[in-house]
């Protein structure tokens, strides 16, 4: 990726948490390709070490830290180590999710938890701890990874959906609350995303009837975005979230 004149992002520190989908990787490389360093914080060692392997091509540092991101205290340890090895942090990049379809009435209270901790909390607790320093600093870039179910209903996904818009809210209302403070805050709503070369033949009909693109997304399709997102030059975009589906949002 060619990185445009303004979205240079050298001597820049960022923390991204990691997915449970594929994606952390591609959005760590496009962070580092564009000159920052970057720390992985997750649960899922594999998915981290993974990320930290496409993200490593670059020349500049990417670590991973081992955390639990339903847990303040796990979630705040990792943010002072990072501080305490980069020395700041100037972007933070809200990308763990989860996800699963199920009829309303067939969803377990432990299943509610589960995913409204790890979809909404999780962002809550980092971007609390995450804040302190960048409250500090006067400064940062705050970019919450969300999807088109933010701001439309899906069949058997209640919960996620729910999940998502408040995850647009929290991002509208916090950019608002912070942006005074020199912190910028903002999403990208992320439509239906593959991370497999392969071809889209299997579904046609439906890639026909809800994509005008005709194809699936592809994280890499989002990377740009997310660059412009976490630089100085987006200074006057706050509180926005970018939908990149395809035209899916368009066709509802």
């Amino acid at each position: 990726m060619d990185t445009p004149e303004g979205w240079d992002l050298t001597g820049k520190k960022a923390v991204i948490s990691a997915d449970r989908r594929g994606w952390t990787g591609f959005f760590a490389a496009a962070l580092t390709e564009a000159g920052a360093d970057v720390a992985i914080i997750g649960s899922e060692s594999s998915d981290m070490e993974d990320a930290k392997n496409k993200a490593s091509s670059y020349g500049r540092k990417v670590i991973t830290k081992t955390t639990d991101l339903m847990s303040k205290e796990s979630i705040d340890q990792s943010i002072q180590n990072i501080v305490n090895d980069f020395g700041t942090i100037d972007i933070l990049v809200n990308n763990a999710k989860a996800d699963f379809g199920k009829r309303f009435e067939q969803v377990s209270e432990s299943e509610f938890d589960t995913l409204i901790d790890f979809n909404l909390k999780s962002m809550f607790l980092t971007c609390q701890s995450v804040g302190h320093t960048m409250l500090k600093n006067k400064k940062g870039h705050i970019v919450n990874m969300t999807s088109d179910l933010a701001v439309r209903g899906l069949w058997n996904s209640v919960i996620p959906c729910a999940s998502e818009g408040a995850i647009h809210q929290l991002t509208s209302s916090l950019a608002l609350e912070w942006g005074r403070d020199g912190i910028r805050v903002n999403g990208i709503g992320a439509g239906w995303l593959t991370t497999q070369n392969k071809s889209d033949a299997a579904e046609p009909d439906l890639l026909d009837r809800y994509l005008p693109s005709k194809r699936k997304g592809h994280p890499n399709d989002l990377t740009q975005m997310l660059v412009y997102l976490s630089s100085d030059s987006c200074d006057f975009v706050n509180g926005q979230t970018i939908f990149i589906d395809g035209g899916a949002l368009a066709h509802a």
